[in-house]
């Protein structure tokens, strides 16, 4: 899965590459550059940087325990403890994201085990959508981005429940077959009635994703050393800073740039707009891709230009659905589903942030 994001982030950087190439050679004069001035260089460099440092301690600390709840965290545990009432359902997919605080970058393979061993679709979705956000290192990272407004951090939170807890419920009224990939159109899991027939029919599958997962699982506490757990938690953690790596450098140029070249008045013009900031915020999230546990650094950048209703907007659809995400999704579920679920996200956590904007900001 990483070989095609990295492929698909490469060839879109070399489309821009050629598409700038091509405006330049088409362009009878050259291109007006002296906007590139030695201060606005030292900014550039300046905020680069600082995002980075930043976020870096918690990047780490988000690797380590999500490395740590791989190793001795079953999925057995999570998915003999899900309850059958849908709204119980919502409320518990959401604690599980304040106790198992997963990084986005690998929930969707562990949830995709839980779909095929029982989990109702429903839960599994609230889990993908407010497991990344409604977590103490999240709550953490924001709470220290924004210290001079503690507010945003608890709207944060209440925000991503709400639209995660919203989604979670239309997906349990109105999808009725299961969307994962490799299933036919048999009904969902969501009433957690499985009879013997359909049990049969998965147990190859679930055996072969058993054997698939076990190098990932294989250290829940049986027949393995503490060096060797150390080693794989050590391994686990390096796999996942490197992964979300790249895409933190990446949202932390490509926010530098727009912040150091992008006139002040075009970003205020942007940020007053009513929706308009909404909507470049959410455009934002999509493209950066960031980790949950380092976007609040970002967003706390754009705060003398964007209000804080717009800025809670990235905060919660970033992590919720970016480019990474929508492409780790596509592996799982079904084109049709992942549609579905997109709009939705956009939908909801737009109607949403503008809900809280008026409420609580204004």
């Amino acid at each position: 899965m990483q070989t095609i994001i990295t492929r698909w982030i490469t060839n879109i950087l070399a489309v821009l590459c050629i598409m700038m190439l091509f405006l330049i050679y088409t362009q009878k004069h050259p291109p007006d550059l002296s906007f590139i001035t030695a201060d606005s260089i030292q900014n550039f460099k300046t905020l680069f940087i600082s995002i980075i440092l930043e976020a870096l301690p918690f990047v780490l600390l988000g690797v380590f325990v999500a490395a740590l709840l791989q190793m001795f965290v079953s999925e057995q545990t999570i998915r003999r403890l899900t309850p059958k009432n849908p709204v119980l359902g919502v409320i518990f997919a959401c604690v599980m994201g304040i106790i198992f605080p997963l990084c986005e970058c690998g929930m969707i393979p562990v949830i995709r085990r839980l779909v095929l061993k029982g989990m109702p679709v429903y839960i599994a979705v609230v889990f993908i959508l407010a497991g990344p956000i409604i977590n103490p290192v999240v709550y953490a990272s924001t709470f220290m981005a924004f210290r001079s407004r503690p507010e945003i951090a608890y709207s944060r939170m209440a925000l991503a429940f709400i639209v995660a807890a919203t989604i979670g419920l239309i997906i349990y009224r109105f999808v009725k077959s299961n969307p994962m990939r490799g299933f036919s159109s048999a009904p969902t899991a969501r009433d957690h009635k499985h009879d013997h027939s359909h049990e049969h029919i998965h147990t190859h599958e679930d055996s072969h994703h058993h054997s698939h997962g076990h190098e990932h699982h294989h250290a829940h506490g049986h027949g393995q050393s503490q060096t060797g757990r150390m080693f794989a938690i050590l391994g686990h953690a390096s796999d996942e800073f490197f992964d979300m790596g790249k895409y933190l450098i990446f949202g932390a140029f490509l926010t530098a740039v727009i912040q150091t070249f992008m006139s002040r008045e075009s970003l205020v013009t942007i940020g007053e707009g009513a929706v308009s900031s909404h909507l470049f915020m959410m455009a934002l999230g999509y493209v950066l891709s960031l980790c949950s546990t380092s976007d609040a650094f970002v967003a706390s950048s754009f705060t003398t230009t964007f209000q804080a209703g717009s800025l809670l907007t990235f905060l919660v659809f970033g992590p919720m659905l970016d480019v990474k995400g929508t492409l780790m999704l596509l592996s799982a579920f079904r084109a049709k589903f992942v549609a579905l679920l997109s709009i939705l996200i956009v939908i909801v956590v737009l109607a949403a942030s503008l809900l809280f904007e008026r409420i609580f900001f204004l």
